[in-house]
């Protein structure tokens, strides 16, 4: 996901999100590609802990000096359960709440392509499906969905385009399901 996002340059080869060359993007370029065009869900959270739940969701918004659709961010809010938290501090939250947190703000600038890196790894079996589902329907909207997991039980509820890696080698790329346009 690292290079997919921009995050690190390949040593060979080249990577193109639309018709934009990530490698070839300098530093801020990138950094700003990636907060227009690309919503990561990463393992750790990476939330701001001095910053509410709220200021956490718009904080890479209002780094563009760009104003949030607030109607937008409260159908996430809502569908993530966390209408009651978004004065408090992350570390007031459980790491599941931590991880819905991530998920809004990803999902709150309308990226063109999301990045999760095992979004439901600290949510019981209910609620990461209902994850999946979230981002599923975010995909059915326009928006790519990559996720990464090592849950064969999310992959088998969900479906999708499933392709499977095993120490960097691609072992195979199937769709689930019926659907060619879903994760």
């Amino acid at each position: 996901l690292h290079m997919l996002g921009g995050l690190d340059t390949p040593t060979a080869g080249k990577i193109f999100v639309g018709n934009t060359e990530l490698s070839a993007l300098k530093s801020e370029e990138a950094a700003v590609f990636r907060r227009k065009q690309i919503g990561f869900i990463f393992q750790n959270y990476n939330l701001i802990p001095v910053l509410s739940v709220w200021e956490n969701i718009v904080f890479p918004i209002s780094l563009d000096r760009q104003k949030p659709d607030r109607r937008f961010i409260m159908e996430i809010v809502k569908l993530l359960g966390l209408e009651k938290k978004l004065d408090s501090l992350p570390n007031n939250l459980s790491g599941g709440q931590q991880q819905r947190v991530a998920i809004a703000r990803a999902l709150a600038g309308k990226p063109s392509i999301i990045l999760a890196d095992e979004p439901t790894g600290n949510l019981d079996y209910q609620n990461a499906i209902e994850i999946m589902k979230l981002l599923k329907r975010i995909n059915r909207r326009g928006t790519t969905v990559v996720v990464v997991t090592h849950s064969q039980e999310l992959v088998d509820e969900i479906g999708g385009r499933v392709i499977t890696l095993d120490r960097g080698r691609l072992v195979s790329d199937e769709v689930r399901g019926g659907h060619t346009d879903e994760l």
